[in-house]
């Protein structure tokens, strides 16, 4: 009898004996028993030992290609992620929140493309008539889709290994799917792996879409072994806070297009609709005679997408302040402030400091530094920004302004939604601003930035 194996369902890591700690990732409560993996392929028959090889092909770099037609949406926003529309043979995996709105995505997708192609949507979690329901909520319940309702791998592929297949096939989700030759339950670190791998193979053998909904953990990640976003040729998480209707869709891996580009959405009852300038619906309803605000001019992927960030210093009474954040990196804020503390004279100790990125927006980037750092002196000082100025810049440790990317695109979006004027970086050599309507103020350092809203 085979001895049973402890593996880590974060990692995947193996160990002989059970322990509180993953010592490859540091999780806690991660390691499960799982039954020992037998290699049975999925015809059932045991693997021989020796088996037949023979050599493999090479092929020369310059050899003339096929030109490999993408399959359109026509939903603009995803299609802009996906680096242009849908390759035929790649596989994707989208993950986000529990109730983001994964499905309802993929669904009215799947109603969009049924139209010209053949889709497939089978479903783990979900019965049918579930999915029906959502459907006439969307108004996609006339479409062609095919429905199904499997868990089993092995049942999958022998319906779809045909030249009949679909194109497009919809698995949701993968951490419901299982492999019967496995001895382990679906969602372990085993079942997952292998299901996915065979699922993957298949389309790339069948040249079909395969999209893949995943599970996320409470930090946030891709629940299951870090294989299987190296397995698929396009990584998708569906971002948003449950308290905006606004609803990101962030590439953060892509072989056939830009990483980090992003597609906006707005949550409605009758699904999700497309933003197609994000900037305006960020923008709307902000007060400009509030100080503490700024705006900020930032770049996700290929896009400008202006945002307004809100600081708040108050007095505290306690003897460690606060410092929370909303949108943005907890650590950037920590060094901006030790910045303003150490290179400007400015004082935070015994003041609580609240930052918020409004509209439930996420921003990444580096060049949001001089844009918090002028919503915290604003906050500090209780003076107000101009209302029609956009900023961005990055700051470094002895307070100089850095020069960011696409610095143009910034400046032509802004002056796109009415916007006057500008404070961002010096200008690198070489180079020259676009011809725009802005007033643009260059700010070399983080203290010129505080004598010049100080008078």
């Amino acid at each position: 009898m085979a001895k049973a194996r402890y593996v880590c369902q974060s990692c995947g890591a193996v160990t002989g004996k059970w322990a509180g700690k993953c010592d490859a990732c540091g999780a806690w409560n991660a390691i499960t028993e799982e039954a020992p993996r037998e290699e049975v392929p999925l015809s059932g028959k045991k693997r021989k030992s020796s088996r037949l090889t023979k050599q493999i092909d090479f092929s020369p770099l310059s050899g003339s290609s096929q030109v490999i037609a993408r399959q359109q949406t026509d939903m603009a926003e995803f299609d802009r992620v996906c680096g242009g529309g849908l390759v035929p043979g790649a596989a994707f995996l989208i993950g986000g929140d529990p109730g983001i709105g994964k499905s309802t995505l993929l669904l009215q997708i799947a109603g969009k493309l049924a139209t010209k192609t053949d889709v497939a949507y089978i479903s783990g979690e979900e019965a049918i008539d579930q999915i029906r329901l959502r459907a006439v909520r969307l108004g996609v319940e006339k479409t062609p889709v095919q429905l199904a309702a499997a868990t089993n791998v092995r049942d999958i592929i022998e319906t779809l290994d045909n030249e009949n297949a679909p194109r497009v096939v919809i698995i949701d989700s993968i951490q419901t799917m299982y492999i019967d030759t496995i001895e382990s339950a679906p969602g372990t670190v085993g079942q997952v792996r292998a299901s996915a791998q065979e699922l993957v193979r298949l389309a790339k053998r069948r040249n079909f879409v395969l999209f893949l909904v995943g599970h996320v953990t409470k930090e946030g990640a891709i629940a299951g072994p870090r294989v299987l976003e190296h397995m698929v040729d396009t990584v998708l998480y569906f971002e948003g806070e449950r308290g905006h209707q606004f609803r990101i869709l962030r590439s953060v891996k892509n072989r056939f297009g830009a990483t980090d580009e992003i597609g906006v959405f707005e949550m409605m009852r009758e699904g999700l609709v497309e933003v197609p300038n994000p900037s305006s619906f960020f923008l709307e309803n902000r007060s400009e005679e509030v100080s503490g605000t700024a705006i900020f001019a930032g770049i996700e992927g290929s896009r400008p997408v202006l945002v307004e960030i809100q600081a708040l210093v108050s007095p505290t009474s306690f003897a460690a302040p606060r410092r929370t954040v909303v949108g943005w990196d907890s650590g950037r804020l920590a060094m901006l402030i030790a910045v303003l503390e150490a290179r400007c004279g400015l004082s935070f100790s015994g003041k609580d400091v609240y930052l918020n990125v409004a509209g439930g927006f996420k921003i990444t980037e580096p060049g949001a530094d001089l844009a918090v750092a002028a919503a915290l002196i604003s906050a500090l000082h209780n003076e107000t920004l101009p209302g029609d100025c956009v900023i961005y810049g990055e700051i470094g440790l002895t307070g100089e302004v850095r020069p960011v990317g696409q610095m143009d695109l910034r400046l032509k979006e802004a002056a796109k939604l009415g916007f006057k004027s500008a404070m961002m970086p010096p200008l690198p050599s070489k180079k020259s601003l676009p011809k725009t309507d802005l007033s643009v103020t260059e700010i070399k350092s983080v203290k010129q930035m505080v004598l010049k809203l100080a008078g």
